[in-house]
Formats: C-alpha cells, sequence, structure tokens
C-alpha cells in the first residue's frame, strides 16, 4: 500500500475516534500521607478535551490524503 493512501486511511480513523471520544481520560495517583507503614494516596481523574473542530480536519486532511494518493498512480 502507498504511503499517502495508509496515512490518508490513518487519519480518518484518528479523525472519527477524536469525534466520538471528544478527549482523553488518564488518572493519577498522589501520595498524601507516607508515615512508616501508613500510607494514603489519592487518586485523580484528569481531562484532555479533543474539539470536535480537530476530528473534522483530521477526516478532511485523510480524505485529501486519499485523493492525491490517488492520482499519482
Amino acid at each position: 500500500m502507498k504511503p499517502l493512501l495508509l496515512g490518508g486511511v490513518l487519519l480518518i480513523i484518528l479523525g472519527a475516534v477524536a469525534l466520538v471520544y471528544q478527549g482523553i481520560n488518564y488518572t493519577t495517583s498522589k501520595k498524601v500521607v507516607d508515615a512508616g507503614p501508613l500510607q494514603i494516596s489519592h487518586k485523580e481523574t484528569h481531562t484532555v478535551p479533543l474539539p470536535p473542530i480537530l476530528g473534522a480536519i483530521a477526516i478532511a486532511g485523510g480524505i485529501a490524503l486519499l485523493v492525491v494518493g490517488s492520482r499519482k498512480s
């Protein structure tokens, strides 16, 4: 498969995922108390929002790569 076609398909898939999930969630664990055998930790959930326009731009870029890749042959 040609690199442009593969890149176009990947961009379309990533754009669709960005439109569906609209953000990336991750959890961090932080120690609150560490006194010998007693340890207390606190889990925090963080969200990195992905705007829908980013997904739309990725899909449009993927379609453009597919068109350019198919014309080169």
